[in-house]
């Protein structure tokens, strides 16, 4: 498995951790959900962003300088060499990024606190449509199932 396949993979491997974390914070019912929300779904969006940045590395063959981060979206990759062909596999990927579930990870951006009106009792603000735990988990599973699906395809040639 070569490094941006390594680290694509425990960037989703530390999404799942904080999933985990979040739905056992949520069954407790100890912590508002609104606040459970804000504390995790930054970090457990930015694994999956880095995760796809990796695994966008691993399916143009491209490198990431070390101590640098992965890109964040398709755009942010190297130019394709003139005479090469533009993968299926990365079409697609640009695709979703426009259209679809990956559109919606890579655009969620967290509301400041004090941005928005507090409910009584509560420190947290309330937050616009930022995705939930389940929307999380949905776009963990996506990305593992279209990593999974595309190096299968991969692999094949």
């Amino acid at each position: 498995m070569t490094s941006v396949a390594a680290n694509a993979n425990r960037s989703l491997y530390l999404s799942r951790i904080l999933l985990a974390a979040w739905r056992k914070a949520l069954a407790e019912e100890a912590v508002p959900a609104l606040t459970l929300q804000q504390a995790f779904l930054p970090g457990a969006r930015e694994h999956l962003v880095n995760a796809y940045g990796w695994f966008l590395l691993e399916i143009t063959d491209a490198s990431c300088p070390p101590g640098a981060a992965p890109p964040r979206c398709a755009s942010e990759l190297p130019e394709v060499p003139e005479g090469k062909a533009v993968s299926g596999e990365l079409r697609e990927c640009q695709r979703l990024e426009q259209v679809g579930w990956l559109g919606d990870l890579l655009s969620g951006s967290d509301v400041a606190p004090g941005s928005q009106a507090r409910t009584s009792g509560n420190l947290a603000s309330p937050a616009q449509s930022l995705g939930d735990c389940a929307d999380v988990t949905d776009w963990a599973e996506q990305l593992e199932t279209m990593m999974t699906r595309m190096r299968d395809s991969l692999d094949e040639y």
